[in-house]
């Protein structure tokens, strides 16, 4: 598959005459063309909704956006709590999965009505006493332990993840809940992530709705949605295929009519939290070639870095790169495209074959719409870099300012420096 990028070098240039580099760059239509289509792929479920996962991409100009598709917000934090409220999602629109969680943002939480997914069997006292009350719609999350496998290939290891409960803790946590004043309940699992295969959330569904079936016999509680999670990846490099939304839909249909339907739980809804699959492919981190160096290897020195996208720093991550302009040239050159941190691993790409590149070139760096930005960081007092959207009449807006030295040193108190703490 190749990779282009979804705004011209013409656009780039265009943009870059008022805001600078580095920037993360978003596609509205992209956007758009993408929830309505997760929508009409699960659209056989009356009960069917996007809880978009606010970590991917926290900017309330996206959130109003998928909030026009009937979006909620998976929130993980007080602050993307606070933002969610902010932008008008209330009560069932918010959807709490945390871990490790203070007590104060259970309590905000519940003062907002948002539903709250429980990531321990120990967080039922540490809820009830924190907000005074078990509240009626409450969901738990789920891990089998193990490996999860499609065919032989082993996709991901839940057995090392830190979240969700074992099997026995479930049924157990489900009967407390109910003995404490919860009438509906919810289940949730995250066993994979990035899965580039249309088999994964069918198989994960499979697991769930069975666990259901046992969980509602046995408790005799009412579920009244499965929380599929996000899992559902993007091809970040071009020889990987695109996910198949519309027969990943179909699959989960398919398993909910076998096993979900026959036991009389056809009212059930189905909720995912599809933060990379929404927004991955829509946008991108637009940086300018300003050095070049030639010793034990070629680089490229860009005026991004790590602070700006740190999957690869972090993860090894590949990221596809467009020399704007050079598409059709020959990738003749091996570069190592860096970054200005103090760090080694401050690499876009390492070994990268790509064509002759000048200082002064944009590069494009492919699928930083989620975890991109979100993941910045002020490390050698680097600065975050602004977002922009790339609206659907062509015009830029600025979504959010990059950050100033200002913005840097906010926190101190100079004169309390200067008094010596007096």
């Amino acid at each position: 598959m190749e990779k282009r990028p979804f705004a011209t070098k013409e656009k780039l240039e265009e943009i870059v005459k008022e805001y600078p580099t580095p920037f993360h760059l978003y596609d509205e239509k992209g956007i758009r063309e993408n929830a309505r289509k997760l929508n009409e792929a699960f659209s056989w479920n009356k009960g069917f909704r996007e809880y978009f996962a606010v970590k991917a991409t926290p900017n309330p100009f996206i959130l109003n956006i998928l909030k026009d598709y009937g979006c909620g917000t998976d929130c993980s934090s007080l602050t993307e709590l606070m933002m969610s409220e902010a932008l008008g999602f209330t009560g069932s629109d918010i959807m709490f999965s945390s871990n490790d969680t203070p007590e104060e943002e259970f309590q905000f939480a519940d003062r907002i009505g948002g539903i709250i997914n429980l990531d321990d069997i120990t967080h039922i006292d540490y809820l009830e006493k924190a907000i005074g009350h078990i509240p009626e719609t409450i969901s738990c999350r789920f891990n089998p332990g193990g490996v999860f496998k499609i065919s032989n290939d082993i996709m991901d290891n839940p057995g090392d993840s830190k979240y969700g409960m074992t099997t026995e803790q479930i049924f157990e946590a489900f009967k407390i809940l109910k003995s404490k004043g919860a009438k509906k309940f919810g289940i949730h699992a995250f066993l994979a992530s990035n899965t580039v295969t249309n088999e994964y959330y069918p198989l994960l569904a499979k697991v769930l709705f069975e666990l259901a079936v046992r969980l509602k016999k046995e408790t005799q509680v009412e579920i009244a949605f499965i929380n599929l999670s996000g899992g559902i990846g993007i091809p970040y490099r071009p020889d990987q295929e695109s996910n198949d939304i519309f027969a990943i839909g179909e699959g989960v249909r398919q398993v909910y009519e076998e096993v979900l339907v026959p036991e009389g739980m056809g009212e059930v809804a189905i909720y995912t939290e599809l933060g990379r699959f929404l927004l991955g492919p829509y946008g991108g981190l637009v940086t300018k070639a300003i050095h070049e160096k030639h010793t034990h290897k070629e680089y490229i020195g860009v005026d991004a870095c790590a602070v700006n996208l740190m999957r690869p720093a972090m993860y090894g991550a590949y990221h596809h790169l467009t020399v704007m302009g050079k598409e059709d040239e020959a990738c003749s050159h091996k570069y190592d495209v860096v970054g200005s941190l103090c760090e080694n691993n401050d690499k876009f790409a390492i070994d990268r074959m790509l064509p002759e590149i000048a200082v002064g070139d944009l590069i494009f760096i492919h699928d930083t719409g989620a975890h991109g930005f979100s993941m910045g960081y002020n490390y050698n007092g680097k600065l975050r870099s602004a977002e922009i959207l790339l609206k659907e009449d062509g015009s830029a807006q600025m979504i959010r300012r990059a950050e100033t030295s200002k913005d840097y040193f906010a926190t101190f108190d100079f004169c309390d420096v200067m008094d010596g703490g007096k």
